[in-house]
């Protein structure tokens, strides 16, 4: 099995990330067009990481965006459920003392309840099985008041900007895939996942139904990407 489906299933899709993982940060500035670094400057300004705070960082992959929170001072956890994953981010974060690489399922996170100061997660939700289930692990390892981030592939309101990503996907992703990732066949379960995934509203909904308040979205590159906040309640 070089690639998952949509099934999800955790072990196919670990495996599948395993495989990938030496030349991953690289495909996705390819596959991106130079794009996953704004969307990552963008998700780390939402977080808002400051000095001395705990920060989880779900589906951390080699820790790249692990990384930008860390500059800030926070604590980071950078949790995957890929063991080739953290073993390349711990290679390459190496230099970064302030980051802690743990293999967790986002669904069973291994952490107690009220941990985090804020919890993100970028471009990994959809790789999840049960992504509501995930997103209600966020919640109870957020301290109250927490924040949420969450980046993610989503749908473009406008139907030229929506025809225009889905002829990248078929006519244009295949060849760049092929010239920069170790396994292209799992790629294809990039676009079926990226299509399959819910638009910005129904996550919204999602997130709201898992306990979070203040929900909020904003576009990026025109819907390609959407960025989901939120934050826990504090009881009284």
């Amino acid at each position: 099995m070089t690639r998952a489906d949509l099934g999800k299933d955790p072990d196919q899709v670990s495996a599948m990330f395993d495989r990938v993982a030496a030349r991953y940060d690289r495909t996705n500035n390819v596959l991106s067009v130079g794009n996953a670094p704004l969307w990552r400057v963008a998700t780390t300004k939402a977080v808002a990481p400051r000095a001395g705070e705990r920060i989880l960082d779900v589906a951390a992959g080699t820790g790249t965006s692990s990384a930008s929170l860390a500059k800030s001072g926070a604590s980071v956890v950078a949790a995957d459920f890929s063991p080739g994953m953290i073993e390349v981010g711990r290679r390459r974060q190496a230099g970064m003392p302030n980051i802690v690489f743990v293999e967790a399922d986002a669904t069973k996170l291994p952490f107690g309840d009220d941990e985090f100061d804020a919890v993100t997660i970028s471009f990994g939700l959809r790789n999840v099985n049960e992504p509501k289930l995930a997103l209600a692990e966020f919640f109870r390892v957020a301290k109250p008041g927490g924040r949420l981030v969450i980046c993610e592939f989503s749908h473009p309101p406008t139907g030229v900007v929506r025809a225009g990503y889905h002829a990248y996907q078929r006519y244009v992703m295949p060849p760049l895939v092929k010239l920069s990732s170790s396994n292209d066949t799992a790629y294809e379960y990039l676009n079926e996942s990226i299509n399959a995934w819910p638009d910005q509203r129904t996550l919204a909904g999602w997130i709201r139904d898992a306990g979070w308040v203040d929900v909020e979205w904003r576009n990026l590159s025109m819907g390609i990407v959407a960025l989901h906040r939120a934050r826990k309640p504090v009881v009284e």
